[in-house]
């Protein structure tokens, strides 16, 4: 019997659900680059778009105690440090950025459905134009507390809504100053997926800050 249910969206690494899962809850992660549908060990991956995975996400919403929802829709065409091609982007699609937009509408959408507690995350972009000012930022090496390993910058937004708790920092002064790996990632055919990887750390402290049994042990 699992705690309850949490879906990710455009999720490959998992690494949003891991301390779920080992918590006892369920996760359901969806993401076209997985490599085949699956369900076991309290993971279900749905290799799909949301849009395609919307009939199966609707089952789970239905049936099952969703307890937490959250995205990372890609970033690639919205991102303000990509501007530069922007205009070029828009002569080949006039409507790259709506469509950008719209996973991310996606996300917000399934976790208004859900009546959960949701959240979807982009670097500094144009969404901001378009969802308003982010509820929330952080840098990775804020959780470093949680993860040695995460200790650098990448400013991150934020949009929630349905309670979604922001942690609150918990840094590990002893690191010192944070790198700027993901700025420098060199050129490969994983560069954008290696860039937009969840920071464990932070991924832990969202978990610590949302979980409904945890919430409960405070109340």
């Amino acid at each position: 019997m699992y705690r309850g249910t949490i879906i990710s969206l455009c999720d490959l690494t998992g690494i949003m659900v891991q301390p779920w899962v080992e918590s006892g809850y369920r996760a359901v992660l969806v993401d076209p680059q997985h490599n085949e549908q699956s369900n076991q060990g309290g993971v279900e991956l749905l290799p799909f778009t949301i849009l395609e995975a919307m009939p199966r996400i609707s089952e789970i919403i239905k049936t099952e105690n969703v307890v937490f929802v959250f995205g990372f829709p890609p970033c690639t065409d919205v991102a303000v440090s990509g501007a530069r091609w922007f205009e070029d982007k828009r002569k080949k699609d006039p409507h790259f950025q709506a469509k950008a937009a719209l996973v991310a509408e996606q996300c917000r959408m399934i976790g208004l459905c859900a009546g959960a507690p949701w959240g979807f995350e982009n670097p500094v972009s144009v969404f901001s134009s378009i969802f308003g000012s982010s509820d929330y930022s952080f840098h990775p090496h804020e959780f470093t507390g949680h993860c040695h390993d995460d200790n650098y910058t990448k400013k991150t937004c934020i949009w929630s809504g349905n309670g979604f708790v922001m942690p609150e920092s918990c840094r590990n002064e002893s690191l010192g100053n944070p790198d700027n790996r993901i700025h420098a990632c060199p050129p490969s055919e994983e560069r954008a997926n290696i860039r937009s990887a969840t920071p464990r750390g932070f991924a832990k402290a969202v978990f610590l800050a949302n979980a409904p049994h945890l919430k409960a042990n405070i109340k």
